[in-house]
């Protein structure tokens, strides 16, 4: 845990109709959220660019409000809108390509995520969606337009004291590296990890740069127990792939230590490792505990290959799954995952 600026931050974890509510001190705030990295917490980015990775269609969104599929890929709320409502500054995060965008908008925090972009830059490319150099450049423009209705000063204030979120890096091992032979033909585990913690650490000190100061970067979940690499990589029972998780842990922690790292050489910092493998597999190792029946399937189909418009007639239930496609865990796992990550970090972030 890291040091905070503080002497004592108290949490208050109150019950409210929509679940445990994170409550500050009354004079410290986070009045804003900025989101940046992939298809797990884009919240409709790549509805307003060229690709095939986006999901504006059913049964995406079945259970997000009035039922309309937004470009969220999960059947409701992904973490990015749990973290704006959990910290009790909004209900959604939106996306910065929406063009309505309010000024309250602007002031209270957008998303920047691209779903398919990762670390690496290849990754990006060949998804052709927005990358993470690219969501840097859009929160450039965006700070600009900030300036633009609040002030210089007021900006500042705002990114300041802002939450900035990452998270990449499943695609990367999953699109990238092992279905890529360039990659696996000049990378071993330990080079290409660090080509990712290159990229991780230089977008983090580019934030840094630009006036962000709470930082918190999230690891790699076990993306050998995803459905579909258990589908594609498990064999006949459809095991996790341990060659994936290994690969998930290396680089998680390469990570920690690299944040850890930053956040003691940069003045003024709080940057986080924010942990989601363990969190992760211990919904599918136990997932009774958590009221989930199913985690080794997604609800959609078969549940063992399907995502984005291979989604179709999904399950009845889908409180009892884990998982919401093959490879986006669901909204109520997400709820679960973010609750846990901000009950544990939050007072390093002040």
């Amino acid at each position: 845990m890291l040091t905070s600026w503080f002497r004592v931050i108290i949490l208050i974890l109150v019950c409210n109709a929509a679940g445990a509510l994170i409550k500050l001190p009354q004079n410290k705030t986070i009045p804003a959220v900025f989101m940046f990295g992939d298809s797990i917490v884009d919240t409709g980015n790549n509805n307003y660019i060229e690709t095939i990775f986006k999901v504006n269609y059913p049964p995406y969104g079945r259970d997000f409000v009035g039922g309309i599929p937004t470009g969220r890929f999960c059947n409701g709320k992904v973490p990015s809108d749990f973290l704006v409502e959990e910290l009790g500054i909004k209900e959604l995060l939106p996306p910065y390509l929406d063009p309505s965008l309010s000024t309250d908008d602007l002031k209270t925090g957008v998303n920047f995520a691209s779903g398919g972009a990762g670390f690496d830059p290849l990754t990006s490319e060949l998804a052709s969606v927005i990358s993470l150099s690219d969501q840097i450049d859009l929160f450039n423009e965006y700070i600009t337009k900030l300036k633009v209705a609040v002030g210089a000063e007021t900006t500042s204030t705002i990114l300041r004291n802002s939450l900035f979120v990452v998270v990449a890096g499943s695609n990367d091992i999953t699109n990238t590296y092992f279905n890529n032979p360039i990659r696996r033909l000049h990378y071993d585990y330990s080079s290409y990890t660090d080509l990712l913690i290159y990229s991780a650490s230089g977008f983090a000190q580019e934030l840094y740069k630009l006036g962000a100061r709470r930082i918190g970067v999230f690891g790699i979940p076990p993306i050998g127990c995803l459905p579909s690499q258990r589908t594609l990589q498990g064999g006949v029972q459809r095991q996790c792939a341990e060659n994936y998780n290994e690969l998930a842990q290396l680089f998680n922690l390469k990570l920690s230590d690299e944040m850890k790292s930053l956040n003691s050489r940069l003045p003024n910092a709080r940057i986080v490792y924010l942990d989601v493998y363990n969190s992760l597999m211990e919904l599918i190792h136990n997932p009774r505990k958590y009221g989930f029946r199913i985690a080794n399937r997604g609800c959609c189909g078969t549940g063992t290959i399907e995502v984005a418009f291979l989604c179709k007639c999904p399950c009845p239930d889908v409180n009892n799954y884990v998982f919401w496609d093959s490879f986006h865990p669901t909204e109520t796992t997400y709820k679960i995952l973010v609750q846990q990550a901000l009950k544990k970090e939050i007072t390093s972030f002040l």
